[in-house]
């Protein structure tokens, strides 16, 4: 597959060599091509590094490295600070792109070509959005509207895999620094819709999968937030959310 604009491959990484093997891997054979590929790494294990070197010489990617453990927010943005192309596909190491993965990425492409508008489209969904309107090629516009009941309106954002502009930075600030993954994710995302970006999302969810295996599992914590809300209802539960997440829209600034 050749791409039809200039995109680059970045891929965030933290001592998970195999999955990025299995990822680099997964798109050789897929035959995706890229104006470069860029790892960045957050200070692994030195023996994830070693292995980082040994696929460096045969994938060809630029590996970019940190004496310290930053967190993913300094991660992405060196990362994204390396890249000079019109387009940045973002996607952490633990996910696998599948066979419809290239025809879908061509799709985004012709889309965010076309619709100049388009800040980003996600290609993975992990979480069903409530107001979209149907595009083509198999992608949605997403629809936010504050006076949309529920919380769900809120999760526009992701820093599952998707496809960006080279400009995301200067239209919503840069990711935050020194805070966890899950608050980190939340900033960003409050940026983007108080900086009223748009995006669209692929309606199968089948252009990659997301794979932890017990060699290399994930390290995100959610139990404290599910016992939480474990021992709320449902309704009430949502209804504090709401009213949560549209004071922080309202009047916190979010931009870094």
């Amino acid at each position: 597959m050749k791409n039809p604009a200039g995109v680059t491959l970045l891929i965030t990484h933290y001592n998970r060599s195999r999955s990025l093997e299995r990822l680099l891997k997964k798109l050789r054979e897929l035959t995706c091509h890229f104006d470069e590929i860029i790892v960045s790494d957050d200070a692994s294990r030195p023996e994830h590094i070693e292995r980082l070197r040994e696929l460096q010489k045969e994938y060809s990617f630029r590996l970019l490295t940190t004496p310290v453990n930053r967190g993913l927010g300094n991660n992405i943005n060196k990362g994204q600070d390396a890249v000079t192309t019109p387009y940045t596909l973002y996607v952490q190491e633990d996910f696998l792109p599948t066979d419809a993965f290239p025809e879908g990425l061509r799709a985004a492409l012709e889309i965010m070509e076309t619709r100049k508008d388009i800040d980003m489209i996600r290609l993975y969904v992990g979480l069903e959005y409530p107001d979209v309107k149907p595009y083509k090629f198999g992608f949605s516009e997403m629809i936010f509207r504050l006076s949309r009941p529920g919380s769900a309106k809120f999760f526009y954002y992701s820093d599952t895999p998707h496809l960006r502009r080279r400009d995301f930075f200067q239209k919503f600030g840069r990711y935050a620094e020194g805070v966890v993954q899950v608050k980190g994710e939340k900033y960003m995302g409050m940026a983007f819709l108080q900086a009223h970006g748009k995006a669209m999302l692929t309606d199968k969810n089948d252009l990659f999968v997301h794979e932890n295996p017990d060699e290399e599992p994930s390290t995100q914590d959610y139990s404290a937030f599910n016992r939480m809300r474990a021992k709320i209802p449902e309704p009430i539960f949502d209804a504090l959310w709401t009213v949560k997440k549209t004071v922080e829209y309202l009047f916190i600034r979010y931009r870094r």
